[in-house]
């Protein structure tokens, strides 16, 4: 197999995926329909056409708009099936899935319908496809740390259903230090810790990260690469990053697949993933992401072999279950 095909056939974990973000517009129209919920594009094709995103906060703008139409369990059930059975055709084993709660209770939608469609998914995802999974429950940046707190406390009776936190949204002009508060908290509870930081925003907002927010996985990181300090630092420490390269080239984070640093971090030493984000809007599920990734920066079959390795050791799995990943990993990898 040469590095392409090892990639698509290597078993991978998949750590930054919103599932909101893995909504495709046909599931969109046909929940709209089931809703009774009036959307404001006349066709799955309008909508598609739609995905033309110049920055992050243009790409958010669409993302929440398409998102009005989950109301009931049966819907988020839904959207995470899908996305699961996309994931087992990727050989995805493992994956921790981003949700979004204050997207939803905005509109009147309650946490707990929200966790419950989401747990069913992954439950049935493990009985009938194998695949492990854990949910994390993301604050959103650019609303307030009290607003934070009140989404904590409301999903609180749901903790047996979400193993830690995040922190998404629209970067610039939001840094982690502004829910610094909030990470302390959940830290107390036992919640695993993961924020945003460097994707559009400065590595500075990494340091925050690490320093003040005291995160177990930085998803993104890509700013890294302005700072040999924070370079040496996540090399030394393998604090991970979940980087996204098809949402970087769409998102404009990078003009050309070509000019991505993952490469780079790779070979500094960081423990760097690959990632689909938002699949439904940036163009790719995760094999894609790998798929183009491999092409544009020529990747060799050991640094596929490595990104499979980095996703399942930077990954929230317990030991016996991580074992079982690599086993598999080595078994296709000398195939």
């Amino acid at each position: 197999m040469n590095a392409i095909e090892l990639a698509r056939a290597i078993p991978k974990a998949e750590l930054h995926i919103h599932i909101e973000g893995s909504l495709e517009p046909e599931l969109i129209f046909q929940l709209a329909q089931r809703n009774g919920v009036a959307l404001a594009y006349p066709s799955v094709e309008a909508l598609r056409a739609a995905y033309a995103f110049t920055d992050l906060q243009s790409f958010l703008d669409i993302y929440y708009a398409g998102a009005s139409v989950l109301l009931q369990p049966q819907d988020f059930h839904d959207m995470a099936w899908a996305y699961f059975l996309r994931a087992q055709a990727d050989n995805v084993i493992h994956t921790e899935l981003f949700f979004d709660p204050q997207t939803h209770t905005a509109r009147g939608v309650p946490v707990a319908t929200v966790i419950e469609g989401l747990s069913g998914a992954c439950q049935q995802a493990e009985a009938e496809l194998g695949i492990s999974s854990a949910l994390i429950l993301c604050f959103l940046r650019h609303l307030s740390e009290e607003d934070a707190f009140a989404t904590l406390e409301a999903a609180l009776p749901y903790r047996e259903h979400f193993i830690g936190v995040g922190l998404d949204s629209s970067e610039l002009g939001h840094p982690p230090e502004k829910f610094e508060r909030v990470f302390a908290r959940c830290r107390e509870l036992g919640l695993k810790l993961v924020a945003h930081a460097g994707e559009e925003g400065p590595a500075e907002y990494m340091w925050q990260a690490i320093d003040l927010l005291k995160v177990q996985r930085i998803d993104h990181g890509v700013a890294a690469l302005q700072d040999p300090l924070l370079m040496a630092e996540l090399a030394h420490t393998r604090l991970p990053l979940t980087v996204c390269p098809l949402s970087n080239l769409k998102l404009c984070v990078v003009k050309d697949l070509r000019d991505h640093g993952l490469k780079t971090l790779l070979d500094a030493g960081l423990c760097v993933t690959i990632n689909s984000d938002d699949p439904a809007y940036f163009g790719g599920y995760l094999n894609t992401n790998f798929e183009q990734t491999v092409a544009a920066l020529n990747l060799s079959r050991d640094d596929v072999v490595q990104l499979a390795r980095n996703s399942f050791e930077a990954s929230f799995i317990g030991a016996e279950r991580l074992a079982d990943c690599l086993a598999q990993v080595r078994a296709v990898a000398s195939a």
